[in-house]
């Protein structure tokens, strides 16, 4: 069964960034692949993005880099959206992967672009909107600042038929938000990364979906809840969160330590393996994680029981 993709309405929810699970003996661990996205469709995310930050892809071989594009079209059987990230040295390996995601069945492609110049910057994502994915998703990438010019975007969006989606990772990233909504008219996809943190005030400011990479359960209800007008309950159950969300988003690393950890905890992975370099994970870290994780499963629990009620 294939997806007819029509960006709000097919996209508007979590789309899950899938952390990239490794066997004992450092290889893919497909099974838990599967299950994990299994649980996430489950759980009500309208998507997923593989591979990015998340899934440590600097630290993935081509090979396994399409091994899990490959893997996830598959077991997601047409029931959600899959967006292939395209992550490369260089623009040529960039447009090879994004050949293969689409040839793949991804209804989508993400593309983080060097900016350098407005005019460098069309010149790689009209490339990119050649290759005629189903929707081009670019990733408006900052740690330190505001990233993309708004004009630039808006250009883009006019100008490229692929281009659908943006997904923005800026400082501050609500202030992007309403500015490339408002000048967009509301019609250029947004969705948030990392900004999940804020993800009431996302909403608020009108973004389509939020990008987070574990707790599939308690964000598709905050989602639900917010957009059934029941705002002070989603407030409610976000603010419940917001402990966890201090924790893991102090940095990527920790990030990605800590959702391998919930989701081996879950019994979802079989090992929480990451792979170096990375920052290490010590034994305070390893003691809050598990105050965390545990709190987040029983909220996980409170969830389904409501829901089965």
């Amino acid at each position: 069964m294939s997806i007819e993709f029509q960006p709000i309405q097919d996209l508007k929810g979590i789309i899950t960034v899938l952390n990239t699970p490794f066997t004992e003996n450092d290889k893919l661990d497909i099974s838990s692949l599967h299950k994990n996205i299994r649980n996430a469709i489950s759980s009500g995310v309208c998507g997923f993005l593989i591979p990015a930050m998340a899934s440590e892809v600097d630290k993935l071989t081509k090979n396994e880099k399409q091994i899990l594009i490959k893997e996830t079209v598959e077991a997601c059987n047409g029931e959600s959206v899959v967006i292939g990230g395209t992550s490369a040295s260089s623009t040529k390996e960039m447009l090879q992967m994004g050949e293969f995601c689409i040839k793949t069945g991804c209804q989508g492609i993400l593309a983080n672009i060097p900016y350098t110049s407005s005019k460098e910057y069309k010149k790689s994502a009209s490339a990119l909107n050649a290759l005629k994915p189903i929707f081009l998703m670019l990733q408006d990438w900052d740690a330190y600042g505001y990233g993309l010019p708004v004009e630039l975007i808006n250009d883009l969006f006019l100008e490229l038929e692929t281009f659908k989606c943006l997904k923005i990772e800026v400082v501050p990233a609500g202030v992007k938000y309403s500015e490339v909504y408002t000048k967009t008219n509301g019609l250029l996809h947004l969705s948030g990364g990392w900004a999940v943190s804020q993800m009431i005030e996302g909403m608020e400011r009108g973004v389509h979906a939020f990008m987070p990479t574990g707790m599939h359960k308690i964000y598709c209800k905050i989602y639900e809840l917010y957009t059934k007008g029941d705002i002070k309950t989603a407030r409610s159950l976000f603010e419940e969160l917001l402990p966890v969300l201090a924790f893991s988003n102090q940095h990527l690393d920790i990030s990605i330590h800590f959702f391998k950890k919930l989701l081996f905890k879950q019994k979802i992975y079989s090992t929480r393996i990451v792979r170096k370099p990375i920052l290490a994970f010590d034994y305070l870290h390893e003691e809050e994680s598990n105050r965390l994780i545990n709190e987040v499963i029983s909220l996980t629990k409170r969830i389904t029981r409501y829901e089965s009620c």
